[in-house]
């Protein structure tokens, strides 16, 4: 039975359709699963096994398979904690949009994957809900914030996850796991029912395998009404394109971040890696870096960023340190600043974009270092720090987001350590079609779905 819980959504529903296992069979299954696994890694905060297995799914094309939803998101009837003790006991009466689709698509909500409080940095840490564990090495982190869901499919306790991405929080976890994740385009899924934080957030999928990813994304995407960004829907449904020509492409390969970071050599290695193997499947490949060095990135960056605990609107007291810090930082901002910084970012977005004019693609580690120890980004007294050495984990995710661009992490590399080491391509805007027929190629040419880690 743990084969079963190694094959995608995909896969799984196509065995529902036939007859072949029923939804309560896939249920009972991973809550098996993670009874086993999970004290360990704690990628789950709330499993909902009761709900489940009463569950009468919708009929759609992932009708009866289990799936988890990061607990950021706001679930009917389901507990959603943010990760915050300021929301802890936290049930909400509705679904939000991206949350309604799946659950029309299909999909049965087993559980709610572990965050950092509000997603706020790169690991999955928190005093409501722990430490979530990274099971290649279970002394370091799987990253964030999106770190529960990743380690739930890496380890088989889900067949694929939704995840969420406002700085990296999808690519970020998935190099760390050694799984595909994908970054939307700005507008492709809804925000719904909220406005968003400056466009730089989205919702997305983590799985095993590219095919998993453009499915989910099919049923993920879609325009809500009022939302203040949205993507031209595609030509075909993005399932189509995997397996598709890629054409030959024009890549432009950088291990230079838009700040200044050092880059650890395996991160560099597995770039380098990846261009050959680009080079090999017959695309153009170049050393060229986007102009993105700026030395205001982080300050632009983080001024938008200081206002997310704020509009949860709860008591400072309630919030861990990171997030007091970023209250107390609002508390001296002047709207002009917030106003001013956002410009400025688009102007630098404008820069970073037109570099997609002259190539197909930018390839890039996802990361500047392996899977950290878990707290050492995490530092008690040192809050503000601890922002800092977030960034300098991940100096190159954040510019997806800025630019709205699409892009992807890759498990294509691992370490001499046995650890993954993720490569992120950057696609043209709206461009989720190509990222989705390169990256196909790439996993024909180097399968990793069945690379498992030693915690399964």
């Amino acid at each position: 039975m743990d084969e079963l819980a190694f094959l995608t959504a995909s896969e799984q529903a196509e065995l529902v359709r036939r007859g072949e296992v029923s939804s309560r069979e896939l249920v009972e299954l991973y809550l098996g699963r993670i009874e086993r696994l999970d004290p360990e890694l704690n990628a789950f905060v709330t499993v909902c096994g009761e709900e489940a297995v009463a569950a009468e799914p919708a009929d759609g094309p992932f009708r009866g398979v289990p799936f988890p939803v990061k607990d950021l998101q706001e679930t009917a009837g389901i507990r959603t904690t943010f990760s915050s003790r300021a929301f802890a006991d936290y049930v909400p009466d509705f679904d939000v949009a991206v949350v309604r689709r799946l659950k029309d698509a299909g999909f049965v909500v087993i559980g709610k994957t572990n965050t950092p409080e509000l997603g706020i940095t790169a690991v999955t840490e928190s005093e409501l809900n722990g430490v979530c564990r990274n099971p290649w090495d279970t002394t370091r982190s799987p990253g964030g914030s999106s770190g529960g869901a990743s380690v739930a499919v890496i380890t088989g306790m889900a067949p694929a996850a939704h995840g969420t991405d406002g700085g990296g929080s999808i690519r970020i976890p998935a190099s760390c796991c050694g799984i595909y994740g994908l970054k939307p385009a700005r507008g492709r899924v809804s925000l719904a029912p909220y406005g968003g934080h400056e466009g730089f957030s989205t919702s997305g999928p983590l799985t095993r395998t590219v095919a998993d990813a453009a499915a989910l994304l099919d049923v993920m995407a879609g325009y809500e009404t009022g939302d203040a960004w949205w993507a031209p829907p595609p030509e075909r449904p993005f399932s189509e394109e995997v397996g598709a020509d890629p054409g030959r492409l024009r890549v432009a390969v950088t291990t230079t971040p838009p700040l200044d970071a050092e880059v650890a050599p395996e991160c560099v290695a597995a770039a380098e890696d990846a261009a050959a193997l680009l080079m090999e499947l017959g695309h153009d490949v170049e050393e060229a870096t986007p102009p993105w060095d700026d030395g205001r990135l982080i300050d632009l960056f983080m001024t938008v960023w200081t206002v997310i605990p704020g509009l949860k609107a709860k008591p400072r007291e309630l919030f861990e340190p990171m997030n007091r810090a970023l209250l107390d930082a609002g508390d001296e901002m002047k709207a002009v600043d917030y106003v001013a910084a956002t410009q400025e970012l688009r102007g630098w977005s404008r820069r970073v974009v037109a570099f997609l004019g002259e190539y197909d693609l930018v390839l890039t580690p996802t990361l500047a270092q392996p899977p950290p120890p878990v707290g050492a980004l995490m530092v008690e007294d040192d809050p503000m720090g601890n922002f800092e050495r977030a960034w300098r984990f991940t100096p190159f995710t954040q510019v997806a987001n800025v630019t709205g661009l699409p892009a992807v992490s890759v498990p294509l590399f691992w370490s001499e350590g046995g650890l993954p080491i993720g490569v992120q391509l950057i696609g043209p805007p709206a461009d989720e079609a190509g990222l989705l027929r390169i990256s196909s190629q790439l996993e024909q040419a180097r399968p990793w779905r069945d690379r498992r880690p030693p915690v399964i």
